[in-house]
Order: C-alpha cells, then sequence, then structure tokens
C-alpha cells in the first residue's frame, strides 16, 4: 500500500511538472548589424523563484537590459502567476544567429533564428546629428498596382518628449496601407547608442512610370537636461524643437506585361493559393441537403481589397445561396497577405451525377517575373435520393402490381363477389347506425386540414421561415398533390419557395417576408383533374336539423 500511495503521488508531481511552461519569444526576426531587439522569457511555474539562466547568451549576444513583469491572471476559474523576463539584446555577429536553449530550474525554451545583415555604410557625420530620418524601399521597381514596402527610421541620440509628430504619407497616385505600429528599438552607431523609431508602410501605385514617395517630417522637442529641474507640468516644456525630413526616393512603376490575359484581372502578388472546404463531405449530400462550399483565396503582396470575385458554381440541379465574402488583411515581414473566403450553400433538388467545373486563378508572380496559374480541379458529386421521396412511388406500385398479378375472373363470379361484399357492407353499416346515439362525436385521428392551412398562414405572416417550412410540409401532405407538381405548375408558388429556401440555407432568414408564399397558396389554382389544392372549408360534424 505504501509503495502505491509513493507511485500515485510521483505521478502527480510529474503531471503537474508537466503542465509547466517556459517560452520564449522575440519582437522582430529581422535587423541590421548594431541594432538591438527584445527577448522575452515567460514563465507559468509558481515554484520557481530564481532567474533564468542567461550564461548561453554571452557568446553570442551583448546583453543591454533587463526587466522583470509579474502578472496575475484568471482562465476558467483559476488564478495563473506569470513571470517574465524582457532583455534587450544586440548581436555581435552578423547573419542569421540563434538564441541558444535557455534553461529555468528543469524547464528550458526552444532556439530562435534571427537574421542579422551588414551595416549599411552610410555618412558617419550626418549620422552624429542628434535626430535625423533614414528612409528606404525594399524595392527600386515594381509592377503597377503590385506592393513595394518603404520603411521610416528615426533615429535619436537624445531623450525625446512625448510630442513627437510625423506628418502623413500622402499620395494621390497610390493606395498606402501602414503595416502594423510603430516598432522601438537601440542602435549603436559610431559608438553612439540612438534610439529608433521604425514604420513601415505598403505603397500599391496606381499608374506606371515614375513615381516620387515624397518626404516625410518629423517634429519633437528634445530633453534639456540641464533645464530638467526646472520643468513645469503646465508650462512650456524646456529644449529645442528639432525638425527633420525623409529623402525622397523615387520608384520605376512597371505597366502591365503584354502576355497578362486580357480577359482576367490584374493579380501581382509573390505568392498565391487557392483552397476548399466542404460541411458536411459532398459524398453525402441527399436531395434536399445544404453542403457548404467554403473557397479561400490568399495572395503575398496583395490587400484583400484587389481580390477579384472567385467564379460563381452554376450547375444544373444545384440551387446556389452564396454569403458575403470575408475580406481580411494579415501583416507579416513582407508585407500584406490579402485573404477572401467565399461560402456558398449547394442545394441539390434532384439525385445523380453532378460535376462542378475547375476554378483557375491567373496572376503575375512578381517574385520569379512570370505568368502562373493557380487552380482547383473539377469535382464530381454523388446525390442519393432523399428516402421520404422514395416511399411515395412504392406505395403507389403495389396496387397496380395487385391487380395485374391477379388471374382473370369470369364476369358472373365477378358480380356475384361485388353483391356480396356490398350486401355485408351495407348490413354492418346499418347495424352500426343503430347504436350510435342521434348526434354522432366526430373522431379526429389529426389536424384538420383547415387547422394546418391556419397554422401555414400564422407562420407566414410572423414572418419566421422554419415555422412555415414545417407548416407547409404538414399541409402538403394532405394534398392531393405534391409541393413540386404545384411549383412546376405555378410559377408565383415556386418563386416564392426559392425565396423560402435561401433564407433558410443562407444567413438572411431573419429578413425574410412570408407574404408572398401566402399569396401564392391563397391563388393556387386548379390541377388537370380540376380539383383545387387548397383546402377547402370544413364541412360541420353535426348532422342536418332536420334530415331527409
Amino acid at each position: 500500500m505504501t509503495r502505491l500511495l509513493c507511485t500515485l503521488l510521483l505521478s502527480l508531481l510529474a503531471l503537474q511538472v508537466s503542465a509547466q511552461s517556459f517560452t520564449a519569444s522575440i519582437d522582430r526576426a529581422r535587423l541590421n548589424a548594431s541594432e538591438t531587439f527584445e527577448l522575452t522569457l515567460e514563465s507559468d511555474d509558481a515554484t520557481q523563484f530564481g532567474k533564468p539562466d542567461l550564461g548561453p547568451l554571452d557568446t553570442l549576444f551583448d546583453v543591454l537590459g533587463s526587466r522583470q513583469v509579474n502578472r496575475l491572471i484568471t482562465l476558467n476559474g483559476e488564478s495563473r502567476t506569470i513571470t517574465r523576463w524582457i532583455l534587450t539584446l544586440q548581436p555581435k555577429q552578423s547573419g542569421y544567429v540563434v538564441v541558444p536553449p535557455l534553461r529555468l530550474g528543469d524547464l528550458q525554451t526552444l532556439p530562435i533564428t534571427l537574421h542579422v545583415q551588414e551595416a549599411s555604410g552610410d555618412n558617419a557625420a550626418g549620422k552624429l546629428a542628434p535626430v535625423f530620418i533614414d528612409a528606404s524601399l525594399d524595392q527600386p521597381s515594381v509592377y503597377v498596382q503590385a506592393q513595394s514596402v518603404l520603411t521610416l527610421r528615426i533615429y535619436h541620440s537624445v531623450s525625446l518628449y512625448d510630442d513627437s509628430s510625423l506628418s502623413p504619407l500622402d499620395m494621390p497616385e497610390a493606395r498606402i496601407e501602414q503595416l502594423g505600429e510603430p516598432r522601438t528599438y537601440e542602435k549603436d552607431i559610431n559608438g553612439i547608442r540612438h534610439g529608433v523609431i521604425e514604420l513601415r508602410y505598403a505603397i500599391f501605385p496606381q499608374r506606371s512610370g515614375e513615381l516620387i514617395i515624397p518626404a516625410q517630417a518629423f517634429s519633437a522637442t528634445l530633453v534639456d537636461r540641464a533645464s530638467r529641474n526646472d520643468f513645469q507640468p503646465f508650462g512650456p516644456r524646456p529644449g529645442k524643437v528639432a525638425r527633420v525630413k525623409s529623402p525622397q526616393i523615387p520608384l520605376t512603376v512597371k505597366a502591365k506585361p503584354a502576355g497578362y490575359p486580357s480577359d482576367a484581372p490584374w493579380l501581382p502578388a509573390r505568392a498565391l493559393s487557392l483552397a476548399e472546404t466542404w460541411s458536411p463531405q459532398p459524398d453525402s449530400g441527399k436531395v434536399g441537403d445544404s453542403l457548404t462550399r467554403s473557397l479561400l483565396l490568399k495572395a503575398d503582396g496583395l490587400s484583400s481589397a484587389q481580390l477579384a470575385p472567385l467564379p460563381a458554381t452554376e450547375v444544373n440541379g444545384l440551387r446556389r445561396y452564396p454569403d458575403q465574402a470575408q475580406l481580411a488583411n494579415q501583416v507579416s515581414d513582407s508585407g500584406v497577405i490579402g485573404s477572401r473566403e467565399e461560402r456558398e450553400a449547394l442545394v441539390p433538388n434532384r439525385s445523380g451525377q453532378f460535376e462542378l467545373p475547375a476554378i483557375e486563378i491567373v496572376w503575375w508572380n512578381t517574385h520569379e517575373d512570370r505568368l502562373e496559374r493557380t487552380s482547383l480541379p473539377a469535382r464530381h458529386l454523388t446525390v442519393a435520393p432523399a428516402p421520404d421521396l422514395q416511399a411515395e412511388p412504392l406505395a403507389s406500385d403495389t396496387p397496380t402490381q395487385a391487380w395485374v398479378q391477379g388471374p382473370p375472373l369470369w364476369p358472373w363470379q365477378l358480380s356475384n363477389a361485388i353483391l356480396t361484399v356490398t350486401t355485408l357492407l351495407g348490413f354492418g353499416l346499418w347495424w352500426h347506425a343503430r347504436r350510435q346515439p342521434a348526434i354522432a362525436r366526430a373522431n379526429q385521428t389529426g389536424p384538420s386540414p383547415r387547422t394546418l392551412l391556419d397554422d401555414l398562414k400564422r407562420a407566414c405572416l410572423a414572418n419566421d421561415s422554419q415555422a412555415t417550412r414545417h407548416a407547409l410540409d404538414a399541409w402538403a401532405r394532405q394534398q392531393p398533390e405534391t409541393l413540386a407538381e404545384m411549383a412546376a405548375r405555378f410559377v408565383p408558388l415556386s418563386d416564392a419557395l426559392d425565396g423560402l429556401n435561401g433564407a433558410l440555407y443562407s444567413e438572411i432568414g431573419q429578413h425574410w417576408q412570408g407574404e408572398d408564399l401566402w399569396r401564392a397558396i391563397g391563388s393556387l389554382p386548379s390541377n388537370q383533374a380540376g380539383t383545387t389544392t387548397t383546402t377547402p372549408q370544413e364541412a360541420s360534424p353535426l348532422p342536418p336539423l332536420y334530415p331527409r
């Protein structure tokens, strides 16, 4: 027993240790030599009271600063303590540098790889100014409507007040999107440590030719160390106001290639992908079921607003109910990744084989400078008949087969059989009528046709698509025709049923109006046999007051 308890206790302790985590992350994965970055170490192990072992960092990095942050969070009703160590590091070499795994007790982080680029040979005299701006483009020329990334870095070797401002980037001949929030870090230039404010913009030129990136003006108040003690909160801030401008940068915009198809939308991107998902799977569909198809288009180097709508699924026998397209933009190190997701509900109205055509997207690969085609292959759908639709033909075939398979009867045998059956039936009805009271009770095993029609009217006028569907099915089961036959010979009813199906299989159900459907049912004409499918007025269950 003692050994069993010890084993259980050790298992619980091991489970608790494995539930703890110690992770590492960096604020950016690409930087220039002599720049700094922040390494964040995070632990949720409340039993660890020490600090991480930072010894493995000394070989590749200079630790310029560190701070510790403790937080208490509540998740699923449980309180947890999270400890973070934020380190400011400067790489000692360029190239691909790996942040080694760091230990905290028995826990260890994963290695992280970052790219340290060689320092540019800028003019040292100009860089020694207290505040200056550096602007650069990721590429000197792009295609029209393609993405070019502008990086703006503001360097300052002195402290700044929080009243700094930057003029907006205004380019009427291009569309501009800012890539995330400004980032701050430090960089050593000629032995002087500078603070850096980095901003990045995605520029999409709208015409070909030469385009000039205008200069941006930055202004801030420099902190005067000598007059810091004389600072008044409500008075003017002491210090010198610095105003600097970034350089103008030319950008060459190339026109659309002549070999690009004229009937395809112009999509210049570094990479493009197209994928589809189904819910449920398309090989399990039945007549009347809703198959939801989702198409996702992603383009690296284009915003979501530049992605054209995907081709619609037009197949005979499949009713299509599209939803509104979902557009999203994701910011990466290389710029914007735009995505467009289109969802549509496909409802088959017959069984059999359906072929969905292939979808092909034509685009221009700006990375390899060539025409590309991304496609989804054609898909075959097999739709099975609905069980409730199969039962009706089988019931109608049974009596027909009984008459055909029976042996032929002589006329006198048939007449004697009919006379015997009618005599027995009449005698039985007479005997049953003698035992009944003067006023017979109406035995109703289900709702009357009038009640079903009232329920249908109430659901239609209440604009309730789900209740209308149930009431319509119950009413149609007591009619001499099916809904499909009534809709085939009366166009307003067919249109009203299409509107109801659209409300059931898309996101517009809450805006459906049932007045058109009720009006179509009320004005339904008679069929070929001369009878109407609308429910007639029920006969009174009471016998006449003066029987004849």
